[in-house]
Formats: structure tokens, C-alpha cells, sequence
């Protein structure tokens, strides 16, 4: 069985900073490429930052330069600290674990974490 439970969200003022975490269970986080999507009100979820089980990392446009993805491998957990936020960075966000197993994708999903930018 693999879980995600995500943490750190919260209520912040817009240009502060917050520290996402999330830790996974189970024995796929070593073969797994971990992201955070967000999905605010009325909108399509969309992914924010990725990174490879290289370490290699990606981000969507928006956040280049506020937000950073890291994984810790030993502890099974994947982090994305995002400073300068702005009102538009309100959502959920979630957090992604991905893998290919015989040919086909897999996917598992965290529950969750509200961010609300705001003043």
C-alpha cells in the first residue's frame, strides 16, 4: 500500500514563504518521479515542479525563481519551498509519485494541503 500525506500549508501574506512537505510510503519512492500539481477554484489541476529520481527538476512557468523541488530519498520524502507568494498561488496542492511499471504509468495522489495567499 503507498501513501502521500502532504503538511505545511496554510494561510500566508502575500511575498511570504512556505514549505510544503510530503511523505511517502511503501517501497516505490526510490523508482518514482515526485511532483506537486495545485488546482485552484474552477480551474484544471496543473503540475508546479517535478523532479526525476536523478534529481533532475522542472517547473511550470509561473514559478521559476519563487519555488524549489527537493527529494530526500532516505527519508522517503519530497519538499517544495515556495517563497514570494503571490495571491495567485492560492490552491490545493498535491503531491504526485509516478512510475512505469510493465509498460504502463502509475500514479498516486496525496489528499491534499490548502494554500491561501492573502492579506
Amino acid at each position: 500500500q503507498v501513501q502521500l500525506v502532504e503538511s505545511g500549508g496554510g494561510l500566508v501574506q502575500p511575498g511570504g514563504s512556505l514549505r510544503l512537505s510530503c511523505a511517502a510510503s511503501g517501497s516505490i519512492f526510490g523508482i518514482s518521479a515526485m511532483s506537486w500539481y495545485r488546482q485552484a477554484p474552477g480551474k484544471q489541476r496543473e503540475l508546479v515542479a517535478g523532479v526525476s529520481t536523478g534529481g533532475n527538476t522542472n517547473y511550470v512557468d509561473s514559478v521559476k525563481g519563487r519555488f524549489t523541488i527537493s527529494r530526500d530519498n532516505a527519508k522517503k520524502m519530497v519538499f517544495l519551498q515556495m517563497n514570494s507568494l503571490k495571491p495567485e498561488d492560492t490552491a490545493v496542492y498535491y503531491c504526485n509519485a509516478h512510475f512505469m511499471m510493465f509498460g504502463k504509468s502509475v500514479n498516486y495522489w496525496g489528499q491534499g494541503t490548502q494554500v491561501t495567499v492573502s492579506s
